[in-house]
């Protein structure tokens, strides 16, 4: 068992072997600080809380950063977890670390009203900080890292719930930051909780053919090594590996195969000192092995935007076995592992504008999502900073990096806003092409442009891959067709009415009008109309939210019956006389203090016998019940004058024989995978009453379920069976 002590004896060792005149003395302050302000707080694994923060600064010194970094790290938690402030580790150890600090610190004192609005705050938060200090991110990532490390001591709920939020946000970051080490440890930790047989089928695969393995990368690697000694190419390094099981897991989920029938499942790297010794080394690959067509790839005249310069070529050996060989110099290796981590604006030569640039990135990915909504800031920036790219170049030789599946809109955009709004014309490698083209790598896009144009078409924005394209299309229409925008959304807005039953007249009704606009978040409906119309807001989702509130606003007169009976009831209460109750409970609820009042289960939660419930008298539709844990039924976001209108729920013992309740089931998408939730869900004897699902760009499938339940024990049932199926990654309650 090591000790807390040997531990910081560890990391202070680390450090003195690439830094030497660090800051010790502060670090040793700062390590002192955080033990004692974490004082008797335990993990999960039974270890004094602080060994949590030392192993992040271990994490964050083996990525050789700065003093500040490691003070941070060790620093990390204190906000959130103790009783310290932003202003004591201003006061002791700098605004820079304290700003670090807050950075990486989550939200966790603010309430939302949903999942995704959440998650977009966190995100916007953390980018927000990333645009003034790469390191905020660097020690987030190494945080979930060591977390990721110390899963197996979180119930199984929390560990699928962490593991896929991981997968989806943490390990692309890593990747567009360049750290592939760190990026695969990620992976593969993640893959150990969201898909564990599959997981533990690959790594008994590997072991079981390790020998093997071994021997065939042994004897290409003393090939290799003594052909590149014969030629006299100097200070060579060679050595093979398999690929992780993530990697390979990807490829058999991607191409429906066996671990047997994986395409290139070893990797070698040549490691070697100069630009020139790397096509040297390619030239010998090639001599020594067939490669196969289409499978090389050169890094190192176009790096990718995280600076990542390395050349690949698959290639066949003797035996028959393809296997991939990448070829860097030594400098392109320690970017390759740790990215921006290796070589970022705070060490020698990325200082300055140069610096600058290569974060330039992160602002526009804010700049581009400024009036976006939870939902839409989530989509985009999965397509923009976690999507696959595709490298195309500009007549003058230009490299520019574009969203797979991207358009010449896409292209013409990422040049100027005014080479988009004027273009009338594209050609991609000579040849004319149609703007909704799709790109492919190394293709050489020119763009006609016109003062004559009429500016971007609104069915530019359904063909614009990219956010940066759509924000600026939305931006033009915005600024220059104030009253076309008016007249197109209304239009919009009145046919979508019409299809959900509804009229125009039900809309600007004087009582409902002031709450519908509200709802809708805008001052009029000329507003509504001209967001409608440049596409900043769908009339689908107006529409939408209009109906539920005409739908609550439809019992006014049943609510103010409700209201004067609680205030009746309160009278009672406060005289200290017996509060009445109901005999008869409605649907199988007993409202205190109400008789005759109507009774609705809430969307936003859908109780069900057992959940702990509150009630709330609307201003349209009687009794709402919420369950206590919704966001929507939370204590501290309750106001003054809505503090009266909450009451107690209980449920009765006459309670009906089924209740609709919502679940959400997110999986690793694949086939029969609906069959499987179907018979899981027939196995418990339920009801389907909804059955949703769409498939995510980046292979994931999500199901909306309503099913009809007794009680939230048979719904507990449900939720284990559907969490035991494999590629489901976790199965919610929507609350809020």
């Amino acid at each position: 068992m090591v000790t807390v002590e040997e531990r910081y004896e560890h990391l202070e060792k680390t450090i003195r072997g690439y830094n030497i005149s660090a800051d010790f003395s502060l670090i040793l302050s700062a390590y002192e600080y955080a033990r004692e302000h974490h004082g008797a707080q335990m993990r999960r694994d039974g270890t004094p809380y602080i060994t949590h923060p030392l192993q992040v600064a271990q994490i964050v010194a083996e990525m050789r950063l700065d003093s500040e970094s490691i003070i941070a790290a060790l620093l990390h938690d204190c906000i959130e977890d103790t009783n310290s402030t932003y202003e004591d580790i201003a006061k002791r150890f700098g605004v820079t670390v304290a700003d670090i600090v807050d950075g990486v610190t989550k939200l966790t004192r603010v309430k939302y009203s949903t999942m995704e609005e959440e998650q977009m705050e966190n995100l916007r938060k953390m980018l927000f900080a990333m645009s003034r200090d790469i390191r905020v991110i660097l020690i987030k990532i190494a945080d979930r890292l060591h977390n990721m490390r110390t899963m197996e001591y979180q119930t199984p709920a929390k560990q699928k719930k962490k593991a896929f939020e991981t997968m989806e946000i943490y390990a692309p970051i890593a990747h567009r930051l360049g750290m592939q080490k760190v990026k695969w440890e990620l992976e593969d930790l993640s893959l150990k909780y969201l898909d564990p047989v599959a997981y533990a089928d690959i790594n008994q695969k590997l072991e079981a053919a390790s020998a093997e393995h071994d021997q065939f990368m042994s004897a290409v690697q003393s090939e290799l090594t003594a052909r590149l000694t014969e030629l006299g190419i100097p200070n060579a390094t060679v050595y093979g590996r398999v690929k992780h099981p993530y990697s390979i897991y990807r490829k058999m989920y991607a191409q429906e195969k066996t671990m047997e029938e994986v395409y290139d499942l070893f990797a070698f790297r040549v490691l070697v000192d100069s630009v020139a010794d790397c096509y040297n080394v390619l030239g010998v690959v090639h001599d020594l092995y067939k490669p196969i067509l289409g499978r090389f790839k050169d890094y190192i005249a176009t790096p990718k935007p995280n600076m990542y310069q390395s050349l690949h070529t698959t290639v066949i050996g003797e035996d028959g076995i393809p296997f991939e060989v990448q070829i860097r110099t030594y400098d392109m290796h320690a970017i390759a592992e740790y990215g921006v981590a290796a070589h970022w604006k705070y060490k020698q030569g990325l200082r300055g504008e140069r610096g600058e640039r290569t974060y330039e990135w992160i602002r526009r990915l804010l700049e581009n999502q400024e009036d976006a909504d939870a939902e839409d800031f989530i989509h985009s920036l999965k397509i923009d900073m976690f999507s696959d790219e595709v490298f195309v170049f500009t007549p003058r030789g230009d490299v520019i990096n574009l969203p797979a599946g991207a358009t010449p809109i896409d292209f013409a955009y990422s040049i100027h806003s005014v080479i988009g709004n004027t273009m009338v014309g594209a050609k991609v490698n000579g040849r004319m092409v149609g703007f909704d083209y799709q790109l492919h790598n190394g293709d050489v896009v020119e763009i006609s442009t016109s003062k004559a144009a009429h500016g971007p078409s609104r069915d530019w924005m359904k063909t614009a891959k990219s956010s940066e394209a759509r924000s600026k299309i939305r931006q033009w229409f915005k600024r220059e067709r104030k009253e076309e925008n008016i007249a197109q959304g209304r239009s919009s807005f009145e046919s979508e009415l019409k299809r959900s039953g509804l009229t125009i007249s039900q809309v600007t009704a004087p009582d409902a009008l002031p709450n519908i606009l509200k709802r809708v978040g805008f001052q009029t409906l000329d507003e509504m109309y001209a967001a409608i119309g440049y596409g900043g807001y769908t009339s689908l989702k107006a529409v939408n939210r209009i109906r539920d509130e005409l739908l609550q606003l439809s019992r006014a007169a049943a609510v103010e019956k409700a209201a004067q009976e609680a205030a009746a009831a309160r009278e009672v209460q406060e005289g200290k006389a017996p509060l009445p109750q109901k005999s008869k409970s409605e649907k199988g609820l007993i409202v205190e203090g109400l008789s005759n009042c109507l009774v609705k289960f809430s969307k936003c939660c859908t109780p069900v016998p057992g959940d702990p419930i509150v009630g709330f008298i609307t201003r349209g539709y009687g009794v709402s019940v919420h369950r206590k844990d919704c966001p929507n039924a939370d204590p501290d976001r309750r106001t003054a004058a809505d503090q009266g209108r909450w009451i107690k729920v209980t449920w009765s013992d006459d309670v009906y024989e089924a209740y609709s309740t919502a679940l959400e089931v997110v999986c690793k998408d694949r086939s029969n995978l609906l069959v499987d939730i179907s018979t899981a869900l027939s196995s418990c004897k339920v009801s389907v009453t909804s059955l949703n699902s769409h498939c995510t760009a980046d292979g994931f499938a999500i199901f909306h379920l309503v099913i009809s339940v007794t009680d939230s024990k048979q719904l507990e049932q449900v939720m284990r069976k559907l969490h035991n199926i494999s590629s489901v990654m976790k199965v919610n309650r929507p609350a809020g």
